[in-house]
């Protein structure tokens, strides 16, 4: 018997148009239309456009003040964590490259880019400390700070350049997050962190509008975030995922700045981001900030205490129903009330109600809130084992319930309200509202309060002297021209 090859293969390949291709490459019209229009450029190549054409000069005071403000909150948070054991894993791993030109912060030993900024990030990032921005997804801008710097010391940029790449990262990463929910369709927002650190990282390396897009190409192709790291009994991983963004960013910044190419298009193509993981969205690129535009890194907030965003209004709300009831023993039954994000975000499933490990609890609604109840404070030893398994906590939350007020669901994006109301064990009922706290968005933390929490942050880890002396230096980081006699600052004597 012969077989016909050329024959077998038009049939075979019949099958694979047919009956394959609608199940790897099932574009939607919009998609389709926004990849085939002919007469604007394709998304990667508007954002490296953007970066590319971004002066300093058309970056105001204010937005440079604003990326200050956040480094030297970012600083201490990492400072803060330098012994917690995931960051030493990372610390540790970072170290074995032997030799590079970024330092890991609190020592002198200096790695790859790429490394330091995900060791540096790890740290940013433990204790859920650092800023935050609430867009269609929420994410934490400021992890871009740990990249910005570690290819800045790499390349012996300036510190007004370091931070004129910082201000860049936060713009693309914050318009990013409001043009889509990456969260409702079941992926984390360390994908947005891709294609601002690659930009940013490129900024500092030189590279051209070619390179930029490339390097934005290749860190989309291979590394989509799963949110199921910060749903049901969250890991390490949590504070990991988007320092890994960072890691693969700048690497890929690296890469293109040497001629390497990455696989087009990557948000509009048939197996690209918007057919595979978002869904299709569009970006005015010249809403974005310049000249006559403001900055997206005026809108990010800070926080006060080591909590998920959606949690952070119940802790002053938790402390001031506790203080009016005379105390949480005279408690029978809370109901908290939040918004539709933080009922999704902060108090579904049963493990909110019973967190195993730190990262569950500090995203747990009705663990912070009852937790802020009992001690008066959040802090970072809020979520000690013996504190997360305490047998009168965990009784208490089982009279917690949850739910979203639909009026408060209204004040997002630009706020994070929560209400607690209270039966108490006479019969009465109590309630507090918070609907905003400083370091909001619209409540910008100051000069004062922002060195007030680095103090605070580093005291276990620098002593008075060391740290009056850093928080100097740090708050002169616009004129500083080396940033590696900034960074050997941080470690203690």
């Amino acid at each position: 018997m012969t077989i016909d090859r050329r024959a077998v293969l038009k049939s075979l390949s019949s099958i694979s148009v047919l009956n394959l291709t609608p199940t790897f490459f099932a574009l939607t019209q919009s998609s389709l239309a926004l990849a085939q229009n002919e007469n604007k450029k394709l998304l990667a190549e508007q954002l490296a456009q953007y970066a590319f054409d971004l002066q300093g000069s058309q970056i105001n005071q204010q937005a440079i003040e604003s990326a200050k403000y956040r480094f030297i909150d970012s600083v201490g948070c990492a400072l803060s964590a330098f012994n917690e054991s995931p960051v030493t894993i990372c610390r540790t791993i970072a170290s074995r490259a032997g030799v590079g030109t970024s330092t890991l912060w609190g020592t002198y030993t200096q790695s790859q880019p790429e490394l330091t900024a995900f060791s540096n990030g790890v740290a940013m990032r433990y204790h859920d400390l650092n800023d935050v921005y609430v867009g269609k997804t929420t994410g934490h801008p400021s992890d871009n700070i740990a990249a910005c710097f570690a290819v800045a010391e790499s390349v012996k940029a300036t510190g007004r350049q370091f931070l004129e790449a910082c201000v860049l990262a936060y713009e693309i990463n914050c318009r990013l997050m409001d043009a889509i929910d990456l969260t409702a369709k079941g992926w984390d927002h360390p994908i947005f962190t891709l294609p601002s650190i690659a930009l940013a990282s490129s900024k500092l390396l030189g590279s051209d509008v070619n390179k930029m897009t490339q390097a934005v190409n290749i860190s989309l192709a291979n590394s989509m975030a799963m949110y199921q790291t910060r749903v049901q009994q969250m890991s390490d991983w949590k504070g990991i995922a988007d320092p890994d963004a960072l890691r693969n960013g700048v690497f890929a910044s690296l890469l293109a700045a040497q001629g390497m190419t990455g696989p087009a298009p990557i948000f509009e193509g048939k197996a690209g981001l918007f057919a595979q993981v978002s869904g299709p969205f569009l970006l005015d690129v010249e809403k974005f900030g310049g000249s006559t535009q403001a900055f997206k890194i005026l809108d990010c907030g800070y926080k006060l205490y080591p909590a998920q965003v959606y949690t952070l209004t119940s802790i002053p709300a938790g402390i001031e129903l506790a203080r009016q009831a005379g105390g949480v023993d005279k408690i029978n039954s809370l109901k908290i009330f939040t918004t539709r994000t933080g009922l999704l975000k902060s108090a579904t499933g049963p493990e909110k109600w019973a967190p195993a490990t730190k990262e569950t609890a500090d995203h747990s609604l009705p663990y912070v809130a009852s937790r802020a109840m009992f001690d008066g404070d959040i802090n970072v030893n809020s979520y000690a084992k013996e504190k997360i398994s305490e047998p009168k906590i965990l009784d208490f939350m089982k009279r917690v319930t949850v739910q979203e007020d639909p009026l408060l669901s209204t004040r997002e994006p630009l706020t994070t309200p929560c209400r607690l109301t209270a039966v108490l064990k006479d019969g009465r009922t109590l309630t507090v509202q918070v609907d905003d706290l400083a370091g909001s968005a619209t409540r910008p933390m100051t000069r004062d309060a922002v060195s007030a929490k680095f103090v605070q942050n580093v005291s276990s880890f620098l002593n008075n002297i060391q740290s009056e002396a850093l928080l100097n230096a740090l708050w002169q980081v616009e004129s500083e021209s080396n940033l590696t006699n900034l960074v050997r600052q941080m470690k203690p004597l």
